[in-house]
């Protein structure tokens, strides 16, 4: 079955209040629907602070704004990438993922930093080279 944010925020919470690398790999990959769906801008929203911050130092973009986000979903309603959480790092607020993607036929890597705050929302999303 397929987690809804709640699920995902009380599993980020658990990962910063517990330092557990666990709890966060299971809630990043329910906030990926690696269980089958893929990504969901709905559940995305949900789960990102309403001032969360999404940096891509490679492309120099930079988004702001959970509201904003959406709205470029909604825009550029692109097929979403495919992506499988290979491994995990990091503890409390900060986290790392790297992950193997599958977009539109090509293959990659990616490795992201995700920042969590308390109440297990995302406050900022890095995107690292892989």
């Amino acid at each position: 079955s397929t987690m809804d944010a709640s699920q995902v925020q009380t599993l980020f919470r658990q990962a910063v209040a517990n330092d557990d690398a666990a709890a966060f790999r299971q809630g990043l990959e329910g906030f990926l629907g690696a269980d089958g769906p893929g990504l969901s801008p709905a559940r995305e929203y949900e789960v990102r602070r309403p001032d969360v911050v999404i940096d891509i130092p490679q492309s120099r973009e930079r988004f702001r704004g959970r509201d904003s986000i959406r709205k470029m979903q909604e825009m550029w309603p692109e097929p979403a990438p495919v992506i499988t959480v290979r491994k995990v790092s990091g503890g409390r607020h900060v986290w790392v993922a790297e992950a193997d993607t599958s977009y539109d036929g090509s293959r990659g890597q990616a490795v992201v930093m995700f920042e969590l705050d308390s109440d297990g929302l995302i406050a900022t999303v890095e995107s690292l080279d892989a």
